[in-house]
């Protein structure tokens, strides 16, 4: 059955195209497995809360009659505005509009967030776009240029909002920098969503085609319920696709976490457990209740268009998994800098086991993708990183604001997981390109421009005096179920077939990274130099066997054999520019000492990569790389290989050439291959 939507109908309507809804709620209140939801281009000021979900054979389809003209959002106009003077303004609004929270009292707080941060979950929008908060009035006639954010020129553009306990309204203050608010846009976020269950297990929806913009959410640890503008919450199956999601004040999508009433943000109020410790309860609780690969996850996030959002474009912890990520947009996430702690990123998912990352453009995000724990049978693939690195890094040192050490960012951040993690064929351009704070690794036929950091570091709790390892789960094979809890040996890494190419770094990041280095933390070696060199030290197989020699189990010789740095694999990678190779990398290593260009530039048409490291590559053949060549990860003893136990054969270029004939390292077949339009 079709129900229609049009929010210009008039009242009363019954869902049929002759009289349609006018709300999407209204629709969502009857639609039942096999139905198509059909909404007319419009503004739909709801927080839509699906009452049923469909099967694998009969989906709930939600669309959009025209891409994206459909537009759910999370606010509210604002009008009235009253001149207080200089470029400043006033008005109110009722608390009776806030049905949920009211989000002008609420502060952005969670596990893994950094509190000295002053930040409630509502936002003031100019024209749909976001301004900053600020702590006090006066700071709204006197508004200075933030030093953290991405575009400090907008920064200037700020609110403040008090309450008035005598009438119950909402008083905000805003800076709109000499226009005037009653002559624009102004939109206040009142809802926590845009699309999203109430329920658990409402499953097999279809969202296609909206726009989806503007909530109040809140910040998502991985020990909290995560909140976002669209969640599937807890559930299976649903497919969101054509969709623009922008200006979420934290998640764009979450394909994350349900509400454990007993364990929600336990470390930040209850101090007497580390966050780790209770992260571990709650996967384990998880799992007592009803997680698993048959109810939960297999979501499919494809084509879709996610920026300005705080904190995440797509998170998720335990709820995403066997997902697919494939084909999106995702840029400018973290962007305003008003947020801050670890569980940032334009991707940033916990327990990300079977999930595909295919396909997308990547670019100014504070970190571009972040997989932490149980990143297990995930794959990263034929995807473009760029710039997502900090633009405040173009400052010279001295000008430079030490509180910004620590968000320099990377493309790809796997931290605290045994793997197998495969990361493959992407195109990776930000100055720091992959963090690995882990192990359990394939790196294969990639073209990468940044570092490798925190190799062999970065698994520790920092604690001030006392060993404070970090110790996480691994699964059962395309499974969710626990196999086992370790901490971190390193290394169990393999590189074949890369491209790395050594750049200039700008002006204030080769001081800040030596800073992050030589600090004692432990947190970030501070590496700046591309290649595999970060692995010097650690042993290749042989070296590694050679302990276990003689072993004859219980009453041998005392020896730290288990305990001492797993081995490294390589072959077939070039290293342009002064791109150091790993001190035992396999022979057949070229290093190319020429003037290599790269860059990726947006022209009219899409996205394109330039570069003449194709004039100057060598004429190599390496050996195909498969899933035997990887071998399996060490501590959950899990091949290589695609979720359905298959074999992976490394035997197609990004565009999906074949490498039967030649085998080039990189992914791509040629310069000419390379120069097509990527996005």
């Amino acid at each position: 059955m079709k129900l229609y939507v049009d929010v210009n109908a008039a009242a009363n309507g019954d869902g049929t195209q002759e009289r349609p809804f006018r709300t999407i709620q209204a629709a969502a209140d009857v639609a039942a497995a096999g139905d198509e939801v059909l909404v007319m281009p419009g503004v739909y000021r709801e927080n839509v809360n699906p009452r049923h979900g469909g099967t694998e054979q009969e989906r709930i389809i939600y669309r959009s009659t025209q891409p994206r003209k459909a537009v759910i959002t999370g606010a509210e106009r604002l009008a009235g505005w009253v001149y207080e003077g200089g470029s400043v303004w006033s008005a109110r609004i009722s608390n009776t509009v806030f049905t949920e929270r009211n989000p002008y009292t609420t502060r952005i707080s969670g596990d893994w967030f950094i509190s000295d941060f002053v930040a409630h979950t509502g936002e003031v929008f100019l024209n749909g776009k976001s301004l900053y908060e600020v702590t006090c009035r006066e700071m709204v006639f006197d508004p200075r240029p933030s030093s953290l954010s991405w575009d400090p020129e907008f920064s200037v553009y700020v609110w403040y909002a008090e309450q008035d306990p005598e009438t119950d309204e909402t008083v905000f203050f805003a800076n709109f920098q000499g226009k005037d608010p009653n002559a624009e846009n102004v939109e206040l976020s009142v809802r926590s969503a845009c699309f999203a269950p109430e329920d658990e297990g409402i499953g097999y929806i279809t969202l296609s085609g909206f726009t989806v913009c503007q909530a109040a959410t809140q910040w998502a640890p991985p020990t909290a319920f995560q909140e976002g503008m669209i969640a599937p919450h807890w559930s299976k199956g649903w497919i969101i696709e054509d969709c623009e999601v922008y200006e979420s004040k934290c998640s764009g999508i979450s394909l994350g976490k349900y509400l454990q009433k007993n364990n929600e943000n336990k470390w930040l109020h209850w101090k007497y457990k580390d966050g780790t410790q209770t992260e571990r309860e709650c996967i384990c609780l998880a799992q007592a209740e009803g997680w698993s690969k048959e109810t939960i996850g297999s979501h499919t996030v494809r084509r879709c268009d996610i920026h300005d959002c705080g904190q995440t474009g797509i998170v998720g912890h335990l709820g995403g998994v066997f997902s697919l990520i494939d084909d999106n947009h995702i840029h400018h996430i973290n962007n305003k800098q008003n947020l801050a702690g670890a569980e940032i990123g334009g991707i940033k998912m916990h327990a990300a086991i079977d999930v595909i990352i295919r396909h997308n453009h990547i670019h100014d995000c504070t970190r571009g993708i972040w997989l932490d724990w149980q990143a297990q049978g995930t794959r990263v693939t034929q995807n473009l990183f760029h710039d997502n690195t900090a633009p405040h890094l173009n400052k010279t040192p001295e000008d430079l604001n030490p509180s910004l050490f620590s968000s320099i960012g990377e493309d790809v951040f796997v931290e605290v997981s045994h793997g197998p993690t495969l990361i493959d064929n992407n195109v990776l351009l930000s100055e720091r390109a992959i963090k690995l704070a882990c192990q359990g690794v394939a790196v294969v036929h990639n073209l990468i421009a940044g570092s490798l950091v925190d190799i062999g570091i970065g698994t520790n709790n920092g604690a001030l005096t006392l060993y404070s390892p970090r110790y996480t789960p691994y699964h059962l094979p395309h499974r969710t179920e626990v196999a086992g809890f370790m901490t971190f040996l390193h290394g169990d890494a393999r590189f074949y077939n890369n491209l790395f190419v050594q750049r200039s770094l700008r002006p204030a990041l080769k001081p800040v990274m030596e800073m992050m280095g030589s600090d004692g933390s432990g947190w970030d070696d501070g590496n700046a130099i591309v290649g595999t060199s970060a692995y010097d030290g650690f042993p290749t197989f042989e070296e590694w066997d050679k302990e276990f020699e003689g072993y004859c189990g219980m009453g041998s010789a005392l020896s730290d054999r288990y305990y001492i740095r797993l081995p490294v694999w390589t072959g077939g990678n070039v290293f342009f520019n002064g791109a150091r190779p790993w001190e035992k990398e396999n022979k057949g290593t070229e290093v190319i000492d020429h003037a290599i260009e790269i860059a990726a530039e947006q022209k009219d048409d899409g996205w394109y990569l330039t570069t003449n490291l194709y004039e100057h590559l060598p004429q190599t053949s390496p050996k195909m790389i498969n899933t035997e060549t990887l071998g399996m990860a060490f501590e959950p003893e899990q091949r290589f290989e695609n979720p359905d136990g298959s074999e992976i054969l490394f035997d197609k270029t990004w565009f999906g050439t074949s490498r039967t004939r030649r085998c080039v390292p990189g992914p791509f077949a040629d310069g000419r291959e390379a120069s097509k339009r990527l996005f």
